[in-house]
Parts: C-alpha cells; sequence; structure tokens
C-alpha cells in the first residue's frame, strides 16, 4: 500500500544554530529537538534528564483534597475499600498500583476487575451489586468511572461513597461521585491533561503519600507499572508523561516486579527494553487475560510478591496468550478471505464483516489488522445470542464515533471515542447496517484519508549517521505518541546489493552516490519493493536509525519504513 510522506516543516535556522552551539549537538539533532519544542538548554536538560522532581503538585487536580481526605477516613475507619478497575493494560496496572500500595498500608481493601464478555467495559451493576454484598463503603474506580452516572447514582444509595480517577473525556453530566479526579474535566486546572489512567492512580497515592509523610521512594517503586500504562495506552509521551515513563522504564530494566521480570522472560525479551518492547512484547500478554478468560489473572501476575508464584502465573497467562495469537490468526485469515471473495469491497470505502462464531475477545484486534491490508474504517461483528456486538477501528484523521450516530437508529447501543467504538445491534440489522455504514463513510471521508500517511522528519546525508550521533538520537528516548522515533529520508540512493529474506523481508546495502557513503537497511515485510531497487536504479528511502547485533558484534542499521521511485 503506497503511503504519503508528511515532511515537518523546518524550523528557523537562527534558533536550531543558537541550540546546536548552546548543548554542543549536530545541527541534524538540534533541528529535531526544536521541531519538538525544545529551544534552550534549559528545555533540553529537561528533556534529556527528566525529574522525578518536576512532577507536578497533585493537589493542583479538582477534588484531590477530597479523595485523599476520604480516604484516609476509610482507612481511619476501618471501612472496606474496593479498588476497581478495567480490563485493559492501563487498568490492570493501575489496579495493581493502588490496590498492591494500600494492601501494605492497609488490610481492608480489595480489587474487582469486571468480565470483558459479561460486564463490558466500565462499572458494572454487577460490582456495585457484589460491592454492596461485601460491606464496601468506598470505591476507587481506575481507568473508568467519568461516564458512570447510574450506576455511581446505584453505590451511593447502598451507602457506598466512589472515588473516580480516569482520563477520559467526561460527559455533559458528571457523576455524583465524592471525589472526581480527571484533568480532562472543564473546571481542573491541573497542568497537564493527558496521564494515563495509571497515572491518575499515581497521582491519587502521590498526595496521599504526601499527606501520610511516606517518603516518595514508597510510591516511586511502582513507576514500572506506570510506565507499562503509558507505552500501552498511548498518551502523548511528554511533559509529566515522560518523566514517569522515563523513571519507569529504569525501574522496569532494573528491578522490576516480579511479575513484569516473569513476563519479559516468557516473552523473550531481554534488558534494556524500550516502549516498543511494552506494547508489542508485554501489552498484549497483559491483555490476553480478558480476552481469553478473565482479567484478575494479569492483576494477579502484577502483584505477585515472589518470583516463582510469578513465573507459574506467567506460564498460565502465556498459554492464554498463545490461544489468544491462535484466535487472532484464523480470524484475521477468514476475514480476509471474506473480503476477497466479495467483490463489492474492491472500491468500498469501509469493511463491516460479521460471523457469528468469532471470537468477542479478537474482534478488535482483527478490526486493526483489516486497516493494515485493506485502509479504511472498519467493523467486525460477532453474535452474542440474538444480537451482533463488534468492534469499530478507524483511520487516521476519520471521527467513526461520529459516522456509527449516524447509524444510531439500527443500534442498541454504542460507544467509543475518534478512533475506536464498541456496538451492539440486532443480528437482523446487520446487512442494513453495512450499507448505511458504507453510504455514510463515503459521503463523509476525503479521499485522501484512504492513503495512510508516513511522518518524516528530516531529510539526511548519510555522512551524518555515526555512532555518536546515534548515541545521541538514543538519548530522545523514551519514543511514543507525540514524541515518536525519528524518521529521516535519504535520496538518491541505490542498492549496491541486495536479498530477500523468507521470501517476504527486504534487506540491502544502501549507497548514497553523493559522497559514496554506504549503510545496510532493512526493510520488514516490504520485500514488495525489489523491483524499485533492483539493476541499482536510483530510490527515495525513508527509514529509522538502529542497531544490528550479529555474531556478538554491533554495528548501525536503518529500518525501512518506505521506498519510493525516483
Amino acid at each position: 500500500m503506497n503511503k504519503r510522506w508528511l515532511f515537518q516543516s523546518l524550523p528557523e535556522t537562527d534558533v536550531v544554530t543558537a541550540l546546536s552551539k548552546a548543548i554542543k549537538i549536530h545541527p541534524a539533532i538540534a533541528t529535531l529537538l526544536v521541531q519538538r519544542g525544545v529551544t534552550n538548554f534549559d528545555q533540553a536538560k529537561n528533556y534529556f534528564r527528566p525529574s522525578l522532581s518536576d512532577l507536578h503538585d497533585p493537589f493542583a487536580m479538582k477534588d484531590m483534597e477530597q479523595a485523599v481526605a476520604r480516604l484516609i477516613q476509610a482507612m481511619s475507619a476501618g471501612e472496606a475499600v474496593l479498588v476497581y478497575g478495567d480490563y485493559d493494560v492501563d487498568g490492570v496496572t493501575s489496579v495493581a498500583l493502588v490496590y498492591g500500595f494500600l494492601k501494605k498500608l492497609y488490610d481492608q481493601v480489595q480489587f474487582y476487575i469486571p468480565d470483558r464478555h459479561t460486564e463490558g467495559y466500565g462499572l458494572s451493576r454487577e460490582a456495585v451489586s457484589c460491592a454492596r454484598q461485601a460491606g464496601i463503603k468506598l470505591i476507587i474506580t481506575l481507568d473508568c468511572g467519568i461516564k458512570a452516572t447510574y450506576c455511581i447514582q446505584q453505590a451511593r444509595a447502598a451507602g457506598i461513597d466512589v472515588i473516580v480517577c480516569d482520563h477520559h473525556e467526561p460527559g455533559e453530566v458528571l457523576p455524583p461521585a465524592c471525589a472526581i479526579l480527571d484533568p480532562k474535566q472543564p473546571t481542573c486546572h491541573y497542568p497537564f491533561k493527558e496521564l494515563s489512567g495509571c497515572g491518575v492512580g499515581f497521582k491519587l497515592l502521590q498526595a496521599f503519600s504526601l499527606r501520610a509523610q511516606l517518603p516518595p521512594e514508597t510510591l516511586y517503586a511502582y513507576l514500572d507499572l506506570v510506565a507499562m500504562s503509558i507505552a500501552c495506552d498511548l498518551v502523548p509521551l511528554v511533559g509529566e508523561n515522560r518523566i514517569l515513563a522515563y523513571h519507569g522504564l529504569d525501574k522496569l530494566n532494573t528491578n522490576p516486579q516480579p511479575g513484569l521480570k516473569a513476563l519479559t522472560k516468557i516473552a523473550n525479551l531481554y534488558p534494556p527494553l524500550d516502549t516498543a518492547a511494552l506494547v508489542f512484547g508485554l501489552g498484549p500478554r497483559l491483555n490476553a487475560a480478558s480476552r481469553i478468560d478473565h482479567g484478575n489473572l494479569a492483576v494477579r501476575l502484577l502483584l505477585a510478591a515472589d518470583q516463582a508464584s510469578a513465573d507459574a502465573l506467567a506460564h498460565s497467562l502465556e498459554q492464554k496468550n498463545g490461544l489468544r495469537r491462535y484466535l487472532d490468526k484464523t480470524t484475521t485469515a477468514e476475514a480476509m478471505d471474506m473480503l476477497a471473495a466479495q467483490s463489492q469491497y474492491t472500491q468500498a470505502k469501509t469493511t463491516v464483516l460479521f460471523k457469528k462464531d468469532w471470537h468477542k475477545g479478537v474482534i478488535g484486534i482483527v478490526a486493526s489488522r483489516c486497516i493494515e491490508q485493506y485502509y479504511r474504517p472498519t467493523i467486525i461483528l460477532t453474535a452474542m445470542g440474538d444480537k451482533a456486538m463488534g468492534s469499530a477501528r478507524s483511520i487516521a484523521g476519520y471521527n467513526i464515533y461520529q459516522a456509527l450516530q449516524a447509524c444510531s437508529d439500527l443500534l442498541d447501543q454504542y460507544g467509543g471515542h475518534t478512533h475506536a467504538a464498541g456496538l451492539t445491534l440486532p443480528i437482523e440489522n446487520v446487512a442494513a447496517f453495512q450499507q448505511r455504514f458504507e453510504a455514510v463513510v463515503a459521503h463523509s471521508i476525503p479521499e485522501d484519508l484512504l492513503t495512510p500517511t508516513q511522518a518524516v522528519d528530516l531529510r539526511l546525508s548519510f555522512k551524518t549517521i555515526n555512532t555518536k550521533f546515534y548515541n545521541i538520537l538514543k538519548q530522545m528516548a523514551p519514543f511514543g505518541n507525540e514524541n515518536m522515533k525519528v524518521v529521516f529520508a535519504t535520496y538518491p540512493v541505490i542498492a549496491s546489493s541486495y536479498s530477500i529474506l523468507k521470501d517476504t523481508h527486504l534487506k540491502l546495502v544502501a549507497h548514497q552516490p553523493e559522497g559514496n557513503f554506504k549503510l545496510t537497511a532493512i526493510g520488514f515485510g516490504l520485500a514488495k519493493y525489489e523491483s524499485i531497487v533492483r539493476d541499482q536504479k536510483p530510490f527515495k528511502m525513508i527509514y529509522t536509525l538502529g542497531e544490528d547485533l550479529y555474531q556478538g558484534e554491533q554495528s548501525l542499521q536503518l529500518t525501512i519504513k518506505d521506498i519510493q521511485s525516483i
């Protein structure tokens, strides 16, 4: 699939020159920093060496005083407290953080993860009922709750107070909680708005620790969990998130929780781990618990007190992940076969597929896989009783939630945001919904959005690339949303030699004739570009810079993102 390359605008030369001289770095790296809002020595220091001392005052968050006072009151009175969280990575790390921290100080605390398949997302009626029967007096919701108005009303009616810790956009009406911690609520003036759900839980514990006069190191011992949530929930890796992720990764790579150490081992990953390892290696395994069975397994792993029990739980989780991968693979293959067999999809602007026996736990993953192959808004549906329920995924720049709104008369319920949503509808409405959704999207989507884009930071000459340059580039990590790994462009380039690996990957020696510079490069899944690079024809290439370890020796290597002919 061809991509549109979107080059970042170049900053003013005098700003780049001043920064380059101030911190003694190559102008190319100074350019990258200015593009990311770093323009002077102090900003560069904070960027390259994030400090926990620069975390914001947690009491700057609206309702924090009330939340901490209610928690201390509950602990002083011996009240039963329930820590409640979503079943995804952000949710289970949030629960492991808050429950694990409080449990070491207070016995009367329990945790609850809803069942993905029977309770769904958010605070559930079943949970409130269980809390009432168990004599719970305080519920702390994590990564959910900002729209749980009905269930929080039910909790209040049962004599249960609720502290909401959430990071999602609030609705027009806020729930009747005793405290709402969500920096995105309109009247909250907390200076950083993009915390993960686990990050909001961290701020609650940070404020509690200040009131209880606990040393900050007590809480910092859990920063590896916070880093997991930040990486896997794809929140912006800037500001406070960058500080938390930077130190959380350091904790993960030097002295991780037993559960994360076991998960790293069973995933065949080796420190130092970066955010990509968390997103693609550890995160899917934690998510597999709720996709296949129940999220409790993931929390129990993260709470494991010793390595032996952690290893056993990681083994159980890996079995769930193996089944998840099998279901992912087979369901994706069936979906691709359906797309190939149905001619109406050739020119379609959407993909909507339904099969009654697809596993609910993987339909969201399959929707994403279909977008990788057919770049358009996608919905994958399966049956639950007489209903079809599904996961929707969008492409960059298109609001799939609004498209579902335009089809709401055919749906029982739907919810989500711009990029992803869930929906339920009568099975007999599926065909009509397919037609309506296609018509809505076809009418509203700009044609250029249907071509995937690739951001490119800077055009670079190979002569700039050396070990010193790369070592400074590495220090721009942790990479993620709004601080992505740097993508360079070089052209014209020729392949002085190339090979196709496993019929899939393209490996070549990239030769920039101007200056006679050569570097090895690999393009995973890019064997389709063989016709462009053969016969030493010139081409354009965009890539990231990394290392290759071969027979114990490391060397610089380019990872190709895309190739275009000249």
